[in-house]
């Protein structure tokens, strides 16, 4: 099975950035690449590119959360040390969508499951998932989806 086109830019970048000597653009890589080979080594399986979409967006989320956290207890040292890791890993994500394609998206959604209240919004979010993983925040499709059923 063929490398995920995620984990080849990755490994690319690492070498970037090892040439271009930046010491935390390297850290952020070689953490995504290790929790790569964890997967690969604990489940014996080759990581794919929806493996590695949601990988790198739960990576993105986890900061996201520890972001919020700092910024709280005012601790700005620490917010910006997660705020470069967003944004480098981000950078392997595909471009987010706005919010209009998202509404398109959760409408059209909504039409294909034949939806009809909140008790049908598990199957709007199936089918939602695939198509916008790591391209949005989860939380704000959920809170989309319950304002338009």
């Amino acid at each position: 099975m063929p490398e995920s086109s995620i984990k080849s830019a990755l490994s690319e970048a690492m070498k970037a950035a090892m040439r271009a000597r930046e010491k935390d653009r390297l850290t952020v890589i070689r953490m995504a690449l290790a929790a790569f080979k964890q997967i690969e080594v604990d489940e014996r399986i080759e990581v794919d590119e929806e493996r590695s979409l949601q990988l790198i967006d739960k990576m993105v989320k986890q900061r996201r959360e520890s972001f919020r956290q700092y910024s709280d207890a005012n601790r700005e040292d620490l917010s910006k040390i997660e705020a470069a890791e967003i944004k480098v890993l981000q950078e392997f994500l595909p471009q987010e969508l706005t919010e209009a394609e998202l509404e398109t998206l959760t409408k059209d959604a909504i039409q294909k499951s034949g939806s009809a209240g909140m008790k049908d919004m598990g199957k709007v979010m199936a089918i939602l998932k695939p198509q916008i993983q790591g391209r949005a925040d989860m939380g704000i499709v959920s809170r989309l989806v319950k304002s338009l059923l």
